[in-house]
């Protein structure tokens, strides 16, 4: 990695050189929306990279609600990827299928619980595959682990956190859905709920962040995030449709040493689903020169 990419990213080369190695855990955690007409767990099971695990983040998720893959509680959450084989002193990779659209989620996850040394494979699967490297059927069978969960229940925010951040303005709203659906120009995807954003967020589409799957360089990051009107010396909360999306933009803040972020994990499935909850139509207010 060079000093112009982040340190969270690691390259299809480095991964390739790494595989085998007794404290290396790779995650598919490839998701799609049904607008993407593709099958995460058929993909996996027709050709993944060597030694990965497919991570289901539907089914490690809470259970108690209705609100789709939110973060589970760190007891449950140790339990499950235990089972898989990962500890929570592992280097873990975690990629998707696209490049850069659900293995941030996942990233943010295993920190979020207490691990230390979590990356995103830049490229993806698409990427790993356009190059010819290798690819196996079969999945993995590791021993049972031990994940020791350090929970940092400072990084999540939940609704009535929310309410108060949007009524006080005490943090910058970056939001990773698309413009169209920020804007309410184009209908949410899923039913029941309401276009249009949060009352002072600000827009940051999740593609904007990758080209062809790949995270752009550190110089473009930090252009695109201030350029939406985000200011990255004051503290930000990340949101998209369900919490997913919004972990490429905390990767982002991240990977520029931007630490005071936060994540609401309900997003817009919660918050657009209510009607107790202010919402406003129309692009993002411009941003002051």
């Amino acid at each position: 990695m060079t000093e112009s990419k982040s340190r969270f990213v690691v390259s299809a080369e480095w991964l390739r050189a790494e595989l085998g190695k007794p404290d290396l855990r790779v995650l598919d955690a490839s998701f799609y929306l049904p607008a993407q007409k593709r099958d995460a767990d058929a993909e996996y099971a027709a050709g993944h990279i060597p030694g990965a695990i497919r991570f289901d983040q539907d089914k490690i998720a809470d259970h108690s609600t209705a609100l789709p893959h939110t973060i589970p509680s760190p007891d449950y959450f140790a339990a499950e990827v235990g089972k898989l084989g990962i500890s929570e002193n592992d280097r873990i990779v975690v990629y998707d299928g696209i490049g850069l659209f659900a293995s941030p989620r996942v990233w943010w996850l295993f920190r979020v619980m207490g691990a230390k040394n979590v990356y995103v494979l830049d490229g993806g699967l698409d990427g790993w595959k356009a190059e010819s490297r290798p690819l196996e059927t079969a999945a993995p069978n590791y021993a049972p682990a031990t994940f020791t969960p350090d929970f940092d229940e400072s990084r999540v925010v939940t609704l009535d956190t929310m309410r108060d951040i949007v009524s006080s303005g005490a943090m910058q709203i970056a939001d990773a859905r698309s413009a169209g659906r920020f804007a309410a120009t184009e209908p949410e995807p899923r039913a029941g709920m309401r276009s249009g954003h949060m009352p002072g967020a600000r827009s940051l589409p999740s593609g904007v962040f990758a080209n062809q799957g790949r995270f752009k360089s550190l110089p473009e990051l930090r252009q695109t995030i201030e350029e939406a009107g985000i200011d990255l010396s004051k503290p930000v909360v990340t949101s998209c449709g369900s919490g997913i999306t919004a972990a490429i933009i905390t990767l982002a803040l991240e990977s520029l040493g931007h630490h005071d972020n936060k994540l609401y994990d309900g997003s817009w499935s919660e918050w657009g689903s209510r009607d107790d909850t202010p919402v406003v139509t129309g692009p993002p207010t411009p941003v002051k020169a």
